[in-house]
Formats: structure tokens, C-alpha cells, sequence
């Protein structure tokens, strides 16, 4: 039996759904996309082309829904699927794309540049809790214009893993595909076995952008997955019950949903989201609250129930330092997710309202995910009898340290840790130089990333990548790309 959480009655799921088909149709969406506006209207939608609405009558919807892909694959850069997104698979990914990172030394936030991005990257592959990669920081020491292309170039550089990323612009798009195509032999391979996903993020309430709309279409015809990121801030650009919002969520992903389907019909596309119950105090738009926890999981139940594969921002802290705040936020955005079934889980070092990563939380942060994952895989019957032939051999006795049973089952029933987690007793603590968990996740950031072995990018893939990358920074004023490091010089 796994554990599972479910936050929404059928009932109301169906209400949410029923009232989202509704707002599709009034007051509509707004659209500043023209290829979009015309394939809606094409499809049969109210299109007022001066106003920029487009009211989608719910068959429209319903046909793309029933197009739609309930399940696919990312694979490895060497051709292995490794990532579900469908059914309740859960995985993880650093969360992106954070202007700041907290500098190991000082504890404070600075921009992030390219050795930090090389850094975190090289982390997330020596971890064993994380799935997939992301876009996660974007660098200061590049034009912003490329900042999104950048962080693809440097990733396909050092990773075997696949990546969540996303697009800033309509034009960088076509960049960080062509350097995707480089990288697994051509659109056929990448056709069969994508290796990507990108965020398109409408804009609330009820509207899409010309850039996001774009990037949407441009992936459903050239069969990159989308990944839809709803951000509905309850009390601030959406309703403040939690219920309303995911209302607003749930016509925002339908709606994007509808133009993905009909740019490309059986294109993947993901039912995700990134929203916030708004902090009236503040003024801000909290990732560590309760109430963002119960919007993610309510949305992520309506995605099941229309058999689209799930995605979500949790896992995530609001505060400015890795502390006990920061542990308490981050690892219970983590446990829920995984109880939800949240088919990917972004969120991972994340911190400050999703501006700042932290290479220390992030390892931290993977201690939660272990547990996480090892939460839902529930308890299982081992042993037929589960514990009489072997409680009965030993009696009184409690030797069950040296037992054969023990030795086989220990490391698949019980998560062990890192030395990130301290289990030891209070002398043994000191002995070790009495660390808090901050030291030591620092210990632990040097020890993986210099443990990381480079992967096995051919040099003229490695070339024509930056080639790709050095001819877009061009037309920005940027002529030769920060070198990378442990590279050879000019590749």
C-alpha cells in the first residue's frame, strides 16, 4: 500500500473543473499571440482579434484534452528513459531560475555567475535524490538576453541528466533547441527520445503572452514537452480561497492546453504551476506556506483526474538563510509533493520566493527527497510469515544485529543518510567538530563536486555548442563567452 494525500472531495475536483471550462468561455482568455488567436479561432472559439479574447466552448477543450499524452518519457543524453511524468511517478529537479546565489563563505546572496552555475550543476549530477537537471541560476556575467540560452549551453556541457528549462525569449528558443539537436544527433533522435522540458508560463488571471504562447506552439510542433506553470497568487492575481484559485489555475492550464493540442495534436505537454497564497502582512508571495502546499496539491489531483502528467514548485523555502525555517518549509513542500504523486517536483535549494539557490540547502534539501521517496514506497511484507519464523528462532534473545536478515533487508527498508544528517551521539557530534548541518552540507557540497567526473560530450559536440551559443551572444554585444571551467581552452 502506498501512502498517498488527496485534498479535494470528487465532488469538488468536479466543480473545479466544471467552473474552469466556464471561465474559458466568460470572460474568456486574452491571448497576444496571433498564431494562437488563429489556430482557436480556426478550432471554432469566439475570437475578438481587437480585444485580444478568445471564449473556448468546452468541446474544443475536451478534444484537446482527449489528444493530449497521459504519459511520456525524459531520457538521459545517452538515450535511457530515467524520468515518468505520468500515473503518481514522482521526481525531483532543482527549482529555477534564481537571479542570486548564497555564497557558501559569507552566507549572503550575490549574483551568480558562471563558475557557480558550473558548480551546481556538477552537484546535481553527483546526487543520487535527483532526477533531473534545470536551467536552476541564471548568470550575471552574460547579456540578459541570452541569460536563458547560456544556462542550456553551460548545462549540455557537464550533465547526463535531463533537464527542466524554458525560454526568455521567442528567438533564444530556436537557439537552445538547435543546440539541443546538437547534442542527441539530430530532431529525429530528439523526437523519440526528448531529453528536455520547457516552462511556459501563462500570466494571471486568464492570459498569455505573446513570448510564452510562442514558446508553447513552438514546442508542440518540433515535439519538445511543455511544461504549463500556472502562478495564480491567491488575494493578489487570483481569487484568495484556495478553492477559487484552483479554479483560475485549472482554466489557465486548459486553456494552454487547448493552443498546445492545436499547433500539434499527441504533443506532451505537462499540467503544472507555481502559485502563492499571497502574505497580506508582507506583501509577498510566500513558496513555504501552507496554503501555497494545499494549492499545488489540490491543482496537481485536478491534472490526475484529467489524466495529464503533473508538475509543481515545492520544496521551497521563503527564508534568506539555510535555518530551521528553511528546514521546515522545504521538507514539508517535499513530503506533500511526494504524497500527491507530483510527477516532478521543482523546487530543490531554492530559497527567498524563488530568487536565491543555495548549493548547501540543495544537498540538504536532497536528504528530504530521500526520505520523501522512501515514504511512499509504504511498508511491504518482506517475509511469509512476516516476522514469526524469525522472532521465533531468536526468542528473548536480541541478536538481531548479527542476523542474516538483517544484513539482507537493512539497506532496502531503511533510508540511510548522508553525513549531512547527524545521527551520532553527543560526543561523537564534537568529536567531529560539533558542525551544524550548514558546515556540514558545505562539507558535503566539496566533497561531490569534486568527486564529479565529466561527462562524455564529444569535442566536436563541445565545439558546436559553443558555437551556437557565441554566435547568438553576438547580436547582443557579448563576443567571446566566459571560458568554462576545466575546460580546455577555446572549446
Amino acid at each position: 500500500m502506498r501512502p498517498t494525500l488527496r485534498v479535494l472531495s470528487d465532488d469538488l475536483v468536479q466543480k473545479i473543473i466544471g467552473e474552469g471550462f466556464e471561465l474559458l468561455m466568460d470572460p474568456g482568455v486574452r491571448v497576444h499571440n496571433d498564431e494562437a488567436l488563429r489556430l482557436l479561432a480556426e478550432a471554432g472559439a469566439k475570437v475578438d482579434r481587437a480585444n485580444r479574447i478568445a471564449r473556448i466552448p468546452e468541446k474544443i477543450v475536451r478534444h484537446a484534452l482527449a489528444t493530449t499524452p497521459h504519459e511520456f518519457h525524459l531520457h538521459t543524453f545517452d538515450g535511457r528513459p530515467v524520468v515518468h511524468y505520468g500515473g503518481d511517478s514522482v521526481q525531483f529537479d532543482p527549482g529555477s531560475a534564481a537571479i542570486t546565489i548564497l555564497d557558501s563563505d559569507t552566507q549572503k546572496q550575490r549574483p551568480a555567475v558562471t563558475a557557480d552555475f558550473v558548480k551546481l550543476v556538477k552537484l546535481v549530477e553527483m546526487l543520487p535524490q535527483l532526477d533531473a537537471q534545470s536551467t536552476s541560476v541564471v548568470c550575471a556575467d552574460v547579456p540578459p538576453d541570452i541569460g536563458d540560452l547560456y544556462r542550456l549551453y553551460l548545462a549540455l556541457n557537464y550533465i547526463s541528466k535531463p533537464i527542466v528549462t524554458g525560454a526568455f525569449r521567442k528567438d533564444t528558443w530556436w537557439t537552445m533547441r538547435e543546440m539541443l539537436l546538437a547534442v542527441v544527433g539530430g530532431q529525429e533522435a530528439l523526437s523519440a527520445r526528448p531529453v528536455a522540458v520547457f516552462d511556459c508560463c501563462p500570466s494571471p488571471p486568464l492570459l498569455w503572452s505573446d513570448l510564452t504562447c510562442q514558446n508553447m506552439i513552438d514546442c508542440a510542433r518540433h515535439d519538445i514537452p511543455a511544461e504549463l506553470v500556472s502562478m495564480p497568487l491567491a488575494g493578489a492575481t487570483s481569487p484568495v480561497t484556495l478553492a477559487a484559485a484552483v479554479v483560475q489555475h485549472t482554466a489557465e492550464c486548459l486553456s494552454g492546453v487547448t493552443i498546445h493540442q492545436l499547433a500539434k495534436a499527441g504533443s506532451p505537454i505537462v499540467w503544472g504551476g507555481s502559485p502563492a497564497a499571497f502574505d497580506m502582512r508582507e506583501g509577498t508571495t510566500p513558496m513555504g506556506d501552507v496554503g501555497t502546499w494545499l494549492i499545488d496539491c489540490a491543482y496537481s489531483q485536478v491534472g490526475k483526474t484529467l489524466g495529464l502528467p503533473t508538475h509543481a514548485y515545492l520544496g521551497m523555502s521563503d527564508s534568506k538563510i539555510v535555518d530551521a525555517q528553511c528546514g521546515l518549509e522545504s521538507g514539508g513542500g517535499t513530503i506533500l509533493a511526494a504524497l500527491a504523486g507530483v510527477n516532478m517536483v521543482s523546487g530543490a535549494g531554492m530559497m527567498d520566493f524563488e530568487s536565491c539557490q543555495s548549493l548547501e540547502k540543495l544537498v540538504i534539501d536532497a536528504e528530504a527527497i530521500g526520505m520523501a521517496k522512501r515514504l511512499i514506497r509504504g511498508i511491504e511484507a518482506r517475509d511469509e510469515p512476516i516476522a514469526l519464523t524469525l522472532m521465533r528462532k531468536l526468542g528473548h534473545r536480541a541478536d538481531y544485529l548479527g542476523e542474516t536478515h538483517t544484513l539482507k533487508w537493512f539497506s532496502k527498508e531503511l533510508y540511510l543518510p548522508s553525513a549531512v544528517i547527524d545521527r551520532g551521539s553527543l560526543d561523537a557530534w564534537e568529536k567531529k567538530g560539533a558542525k551544524s548541518a550548514f558546515d556540514r552540507a558545505r562539507d558535503r557540497v566539496q566533497q561531490l563536486v569534486a568527486a564529479y567526473k565529466p561527462v562524455a560530450v564529444p569535442a566536436d559536440v563541445r565545439r558546436e555548442l559553443r558555437t551556437i551559443a557565441t554566435t547568438a551572444a553576438r547580436k547582443f554585444g557579448m563576443t567571446e563567452l566566459p571560458p568554462l571551467p576545466d575546460q580546455t581552452v577555446g572549446v
